[in-house]
């Protein structure tokens, strides 16, 4: 009998047709728990909305309200290094190299001289091309100044097609990353890219660096210079032209068929050295091996 009652118990509460309740509730109660919660989604959505329209009006299209600043930009080198930063081929193996070659041919083709002319403009060298605001009204979008690769020289793949890579003379092709409004110098002077032996660990508190492997570098533009006139960067969407400096450091006598370890890095009068936790900060760092046999 109990076992009776309790399912006839849990009937009526599921429905119970004298008072006509669903769940312990009639259908006006239901009813209005139902638009209780209906008006306060509504509500929050609403809320939601006009905070992100209040927010949206304060933001610019073309440069961000608010950005960290690195202290010191990245470096990057063409072509990729790889998953371990090694570039590594045979002079006698073509497909060994040749992969290097066409990413270099894909990374300069849009610093073309037909195309820089037609995208961007012949600035004045050795000066910053600020390009200000009028008030209220936004110069945008902001002009670009021509890095045609002829400026490369040897390392522009015009003369050499092969950037070097075919007689053990590879051209390596370095920039700086970009920062919103970064002046990468101070007084006229012009920040460059030296290159060098890196310093690495073979033992405990043992160290050696490949000083008498590297050999002589020339660098294009002359001295790894990143002129002025291609700061500030304004953004990718109010700046869309914008043509990233490059400088190349070709290798003229490196020692063949030995790992080289190489460490390149910016110079500037007001961009601190970077952190030796931080390996891209102002520097970059890769091995080279050239093998011939």
């Amino acid at each position: 009998m109990a076992k009776d009652g309790e399912k006839s118990g849990w009937k009526e509460y599921i429905w119970n047709p004298r008072t006509r309740e669903f769940l312990g509730r009639t259908a006006s109660s239901w009813g209005l728990i139902l638009l209780f919660y209906v008006v306060f989604y509504i509500f929050l959505a609403g809320l939601f909305t006009l905070t992100m329209y209040v927010m949206l009006q304060t933001l610019d299209d073309h440069k961000p309200t608010w950005q960290d600043r690195l202290s010191t930009p990245g470096m990057v080198i063409r072509p990729k290094a790889g998953e371990y930063f090694e570039i590594i081929y045979n002079t006698e193996n073509t497909e060994s190299w040749d992969m290097y070659t066409q990413t270099l041919d894909k990374f300069l083709a849009p610093y073309n001289s037909s195309e820089q002319a037609l995208k961007n403009d012949e600035c004045t060298p050795d000066q910053y091309f600020q390009q200000e605001d009028s008030g209220s009204v936004k110069n945008n979008p902001k002009r670009s100044c021509q890095f045609n690769r002829t400026i490369l020289e040897d390392c522009s793949g015009i003369h050499d097609r092969y950037y070097g890579y075919q007689s053990g003379k590879p051209c390596i092709i370095i920039k700086l990353n970009r920062v919103i409004g970064m002046l990468p110098g101070k007084d006229g002077q012009a920040p460059f890219v030296t290159c060098g032996a890196k310093r690495y660990k073979v033992g405990k508190d043992q160290w050696r660096e490949d000083s008498e492997k590297i050999g002589e570098l020339m660098y294009f533009p002359p001295n790894g210079t990143f002129n002025l006139m291609y700061y500030p960067y304004y953004g990718k969407k109010a700046q869309v032209n914008y043509s990233q400096p490059l400088v190349a450091v070709k290798f003229l006598n490196i020692t063949q068929n030995e790992d080289v370890n190489i460490e390149c890095k910016i110079n500037a009068n007001n961009i601190p050295l970077g952190s030796e936790r931080d390996k891209f900060a102002g520097r970059v760092s890769f091995k080279l091996r050239i093998n011939t046999k």
